[in-house]
């Protein structure tokens, strides 16, 4: 299949009105969307630009999560809001905290659902882990998601609502009174390398995260949002032209026969037309390199040859790049074993000589099982075999 094929999923997005009430939630809403909604609710249009300001601010600058507590706005005003609409965020199910202070949070959507999210503070930052679907479609081999079926893709609210919900339990709600531009922020870096594909669930993502960088609520900057894909090729000039954000490679692999195992999806975009939509892609530079995420995964990927074979791809692209070597994270069943550190060390060394940034990621959160590829929901964790995975991932 070509790369200009069109992109087919079949996945149910559920409609914003949450199940029970029938209220609309206001949560994930565009500016437009939140307009046109507030009319429908009877806002007189010539008022509809100033309350669409004010109900933003309240939702994502001030994080409030009751109507009532809107107090710029009339009482009448407030009762039809509380009479129509709800502000909603996904349900915490459960939250573990590890030894090295990663969160990782169960959260519930509707259709009783669960995805798993995970903040990682570091000294500079604050990191949060977001998911784009429940499940996923891309059975990359050695990821622990991949295991788990693909049900559907989460809504803008739902995708924005776990930066609310983390938001919530980090305490970093502004005080009335206080400035949130003088706040430190716990959670300044948002990446979508949670469960699922991103670029899969495009115009949800994209909703989501223009409201996480709108500069009159969450307020991130577009540098400070990575998102993460296996290789969608279509998808990937339309994610600098409509979202801006950074962009991550889930690479892994230097020829096509290893990464057809790993990363699946490279059987209908192979390497060298993801490394030409890599080369065009509008917002790559010296100061904005595309980072190439490779997990390191014994007698795999992780020779000597494989490093040199990964700086001639770049160089031959001409691509800005930087290179996150991520030691493999085992899970139950994993079909797969991580590098030692020397041949880390070693793969590292190459890279780095060749002229290129590249850190070897400390795994986090493995204790809670939080690390990068073992999320995955707690009702589906476990239920395939060593046997079935390994025989999926071509090598029973």
């Amino acid at each position: 299949m070509t790369a200009t094929a069109p992109i087919t999923q079949d996945v149910l997005t559920l409609p914003r009105k949450l199940d029970g009430s029938g209220k609309k939630n206001l949560v994930g809403l565009t500016r437009e969307q939140l307009r046109e909604t507030l009319i429908e609710a009877g806002t007189p249009e010539k008022q509809a630009k100033m309350r669409v300001g004010q109900v933003w601010q309240w939702i994502y600058q001030k994080g409030v999560q009751e109507f009532s507590e809107m107090t710029n706005l009339a009482k009448p005003y407030r009762a039809m809001l509380e009479e129509n609409f709800v502000i909603a965020r996904p349900e915490l199910v459960r939250k573990l905290v590890s030894e090295d202070g990663t969160r990782k949070y169960l959260v519930r959507i509707a259709g009783g659902h669960e995805v798993e999210i995970v903040y990682i503070p570091e000294e500079d930052r604050g990191t949060l882990c977001v998911s784009s679907q429940v499940g996923c479609t891309l059975t990359c081999s050695f990821c622990h998601t991949g295991t788990q079926k693909l049900v559907r893709n989460l809504t803008a609210g739902e995708i924005v609502g776990q930066v609310l919900l983390v938001r919530d339990d980090l305490g970093e709600w502004p005080e009335p009174g206080r400035n949130p531009k003088n706040e430190t922020r716990l959670l300044s870096n948002i990446v979508l390398m949670g469960m699922g594909e991103p670029l899969y669930n495009f115009e949800n993502v994209r909703d989501a995260m223009k409201i996480a960088m709108d500069p009159e609520g969450i307020s991130l900057s577009r540098r400070r949002i990575t998102l993460s894909t296996s290789g969608v090729v279509p998808e990937i000039a339309r994610t600098a032209e409509e979202i801006g954000c950074q962009l991550a490679i889930s690479f892994h692999a230097t020829t096509d026969e290893v990464r057809d195992v790993l990363v699946p999806i490279n059987k209908r975009w192979n390497i060298e037309q993801l490394m030409q939509a890599l080369a065009s892609y509008p917002k790559a530079s010296n100061s904005e390199r595309i980072t190439f995420e490779y997990v390191m995964l014994k007698d795999v990927n992780d020779s000597d040859e494989d490093a040199h074979r990964l700086i001639k791809l770049i160089k031959d692209y001409n691509v800005p790049a930087k290179i996150n070597l991520i030691p493999f994270n085992e899970w139950p069943g994993a079909p797969y074993q991580r590098s030692s550190n020397n041949r880390i060390r070693a793969f590292a060394n190459i890279i780095y000589q060749a002229g290129y940034a590249t850190p070897i990621r400390t795994p986090r959160g493995e204790d809670i099982m939080a690390a990068c590829g073992q999320l995955k929901s707690e009702t589906e964790r476990a239920r395939k075999s060593r046997k079935q995975i390994e025989s999926e991932a071509g090598l029973g």
